[in-house]
Formats: structure tokens, C-alpha cells, sequence
């Protein structure tokens, strides 16, 4: 081993096997997405140690200028953790140790990277959660802009892939915007179950200090302890897997609005055209337009199912204790963060592309389209049974009058019918939403402030 090489925290004087290292070692780029929430909970475990007397106050101060420190230089790209430096934790107490001393040698003192680990996690969580809100909401806006914009404009709603009753571009947006809503609400458990702070449960089982473990936790704003230290690292995959099934809810909602949009804008339907800087072009065929970029969002929510499934399969029956398998649920959770994200960003500006053609859906919006109503109609008007409306009506479909279209619309008055969308109520849910996340996101920063900047 060369006296050069980066000094693995568990080294015991032997170097392992290079393929072995590779093998284990894997794709360290995720770690460099850590390297904030390591130093964030680094000093705020430095500041623990000095609270009980296993740090002096110097100690701390040293320890707390050099990590804050270590994010500035990692913000400007000269701090970057590679495959020789085994990890993010690796790096920093290498960095500590040659920069600060004894005292980075000190500040491993009652904890494991496997609690580093679950810290840096669930603090990086709260982060991109919050973030992903906020695209949610955003996506969530655009589709009740495009609602109220199609609120008025009839289309065929279909059941069994078959026409059956009277529906509208409004409604049919305005119904993925509400969903999309509810998934926020489960992206808010996910959060919720994350904010607990792990720091101090060590390799499973505690440690032989009196730490203090809620100073800790209320250092780095987590709105509590996780209790129990073996739960607390049973946690790892258990808790990245309930924020992907959220992640997972919402891609399935996108995924049907792609798979909405692939049908209605082709020239059979002709419901709806897109604007060309939205599509692509075949190589081989110069007047296609294709909607490659629905098919891809159709595509990549099977692709986060994936990643939640190898999460929980990955954890489903191992054994109490940490398990080095845990790892293998890193990378999946991250690309499921970034992947919906992404998917909500590009739906946020493709909505506004989307134009209907109410010409050719009023025309789709045949007489039998409205044997319902015809139905309805003689219910209030005869006092008929609708049993019996309904034989009657169906004996008569080929011959049905025709049916103002707008007006049948209107006349559908209840809660979240074409004619009550409740668009103002959407509108007012979304503003306090966001006032929900810009609180979450300036608590979150008020902690990096404060453990970047003030002294112990």
C-alpha cells in the first residue's frame, strides 16, 4: 500500500484485492451529492462532543471552519470524492485529519459511517424532496392553467377505450392536477417519517458515551430522535423505499397523462396538436412528429417502479444489524429523485404547447355520446324510472337528437363535474402548498446557516 494513498477509516495494514475494492467501491459520483449533508452533520456531531467534553471548544471551532470550508470548496469543484477515497465520510475525516489535525482524528469519537450515512440521507432527502415539491406544484399549475383554458371545450370521455358520456378538455386536465395533488400529500408522509434524526445509533447498537442525541438532532432541524438505534439503521432502504412508492404514485399519474396525450394527438383522434419544438423527426420519414417525449415519461415511470422494487427487494429479509447490501439501495433512490423531477420540470413546460382542437372533438361528440342524458331528460321530464329511460333510450340510439354540447356541460353543476371544476379551490391548495414548502425549505436553510457560520 502506498504511504500516499488515501487512509480508509477501518484500514488495519493490508490493502484489499483491486477488484475487490472496484467490486465494492462502486459509483462514487452519488457521494459527491453528500458531501453538504456530511459536513452539516459532522459539525453538528463535533458540537455534541464538545457539549459533553470530548472536544474542547477550540477543537470544535477548528472543526466547524474547516467543514464549512470543505462545502465552499466543493461548490467550486475542488472538492470531489473519487474512487481512491472509498467514500464522502473517507474524504472528509481524510481532509480533517490533514488539515485540523488531532482533532480530525477526534471526531469519529461515538459514531460509524453507517449513521453517517443514514444522516447524510435523510438530510440530502429533505432537501430534494422539498425541491420536487415545488416541481409538483408547478406541474400542478400548469395543468389547471391548461383546465381552465379547455374548461369549456367538450370531448368525448371514454370508458372500455369506447365513447360513453360527455367530458371536456378542462376535466380531463384538471383531474390530473388534482391527483397530483394527493400525491404531494403522500410525498409529505414519506417526508415526515424521514425527519428523524438516526445520529448516535452508531453501527446498530449505540455507543458506551452519554451522548446527547437530541442536541443533535435539534442542531440539524429534524422534528425528532429515532428512538431505537437498531431500528435506526433498519431504516436504511426502508425509509429511501416509502419516498420512492410516492415518487412512484406520481410517475403513474404522468405516465396515464402521456399515454392520454400519445392517443388523442394522433391523426385518428386529432383531439389535440403539439408544438413542433416539442417533437422530434424520423430518420427515415420526413413528415413525422414524434412524441418521443411522452413515450420516454410513459417509459420512465416503469423505470421508477423498477427502482422502487429493487429498493424493497433489496432490504426485504435481511437480518438485524447493518448489512453492506444497504448500499446497493443508494444509487436507485437517487436516479428515482432525479428521474421525477425531471419528468415534472419537462410536463411543466409542455402543457403550454398543447393545443386542443375543438373543432374535431365537438364533432367527435356524436348524438349516442349523450344516450345518458337522453335518459336523465326523461326521468326529470316523464318522472320515468331510470330503468325504464334507460331500455327506452337504448332501444332508440339510432335515432337520438343531437345535444348542445356546451350547454350539457353546464348543466353538470356538481362538485367537480365539467360545470363546478372548483379550479379557484385548486388554486388556492396550490398557493399554500407553496407557502408549506418555502417554510420547509428557509427551516432547512436557517440550519445550514447557522451550523455553517456560528461558532461552538
Amino acid at each position: 500500500m502506498s504511504k500516499d494513498a488515501p487512509t480508509k477509516l477501518w484500514q488495519k495494514g493490508y490493502a484489499v484485492h483491486p477488484l475487490i475494492e472496484e467490486y465494492l467501491t462502486g459509483d462514487v459520483s452519488f457521494d459527491n451529492r453528500l458531501i453538504e449533508a456530511d459536513v452539516l452533520g459532522s459539525i453538528a456531531h463535533a458540537r455534541m462532543l464538545g457539549k459533553i467534553g470530548l472536544l474542547t471548544a477550540e477543537e470544535v471551532e477548528a472543526l466547524t471552519k474547516e467543514l464549512a470550508r470543505i462545502v465552499e470548496l466543493a461548490e467550486a469543484g475542488q472538492f470531489t470524492v473519487t474512487t481512491a477515497d472509498e467514500d464522502v465520510h473517507t474524504k472528509i475525516e481524510n481532509h480533517l485529519a490533514a488539515t485540523v489535525g488531532e482533532a480530525g482524528k477526534r471526531i469519529h469519537t461515538a459514531r460509524s459511517r453507517n449513521d453517517q450515512v443514514l444522516v447524510d440521507l435523510r438530510l440530502f432527502t429533505r432537501v430534494e424532496l422539498t425541491a420536487l415539491m415545488g416541481d409538483l406544484l408547478d406541474t400542478v399549475e400548469a395543468l389547471t392553467d391548461f383546465a381552465e383554458r379547455g374548461k369549456a371545450i367538450p370531448m368525448p370521455g371514454y370508458t372500455h377505450m369506447q365513447r360513453a358520456m360527455l367530458s371536456s378538455v378542462g376535466l380531463w386536465a384538471a383531474g390530473f392536477a388534482e391527483a397530483l395533488l394527493d400525491d404531494l400529500q403522500v410525498l409529505r408522509v414519506a417526508y415526515a417519517i424521514n425527519d428523524q434524526s438516526p445520529l448516535g445509533s452508531a453501527a446498530s447498537y449505540g455507543v458506551p458515551f452519554d451522548i446527547d442525541r437530541q442536541y443533535v438532532a435539534d442542531l440539524l432541524g429534524f422534528a425528532k430522535v429515532q428512538r431505537n438505534v437498531l431500528y435506526a439503521q433498519a431504516g436504511r432502504g426502508k425509509f429511501e423505499g416509502l419516498v420512492v412508492q410516492a415518487l412512484a404514485q406520481i410517475m403513474i399519474d404522468l405516465s396515464r397523462l402521456a399515454q392520454d396525450v400519445l392517443l388523442f394527438t394522433t391523426s385518428e383522434y386529432d383531439f389535440f396538436r403539439v408544438a413542433p419544438e416539442m417533437t422530434t423527426g424520423s430518420s427515415i420519414m420526413p413528415q413525422k412528429h414524434n412524441l418521443d417525449v411522452m413515450e420516454i415519461m410513459r417509459g420512465k415511470a416503469r423505470t421508477v417502479l423498477a427502482y422502487q422494487q429493487q429498493i424493497l427487494e433489496t432490504v426485504a429479509g435481511l437480518p438485524s444489524g447493518y448489512n453492506t447490501d444497504f448500499g446497493e439501495t443508494k444509487s436507485a433512490f437517487m436516479r428515482a429523485l432525479d428521474t421525477v423531477a425531471a419528468s415534472l420540470r419537462v410536463l411543466t413546460v409542455f402543457m403550454p404547447g398543447l393545443e386542443p382542437r375543438e373543432e374535431q372533438m365537438r364533432a367527435a361528440c356524436s348524438p349516442q355520446l349523450f344516450a345518458t342524458d337522453h335518459a336523465y331528460a326523461l326521468v326529470t321530464s316523464q318522472e320515468m324510472p331510470f330503468r325504464d329511460a334507460y331500455r327506452l333510450i337504448a332501444s332508440q340510439l339510432d335515432t337520438l337528437a343531437p345535444m348542445d354540447p356546451h350547454e350539457q356541460l353546464q348543466n353538470r353543476r356538481h362538485i367537480g363535474a365539467s360545470g363546478n371544476l372548483g379550479l379557484d379551490e385548486t388554486r388556492a391548495q396550490i398557493a399554500a402548498e407553496r407557502a408549506t414548502v418555502a417554510a420547509q425549505q428557509e427551516k432547512i436553510a436557517a440550519v445550514k446557516r447557522a451550523l455553517l457560520t456560528s461558532e461552538a
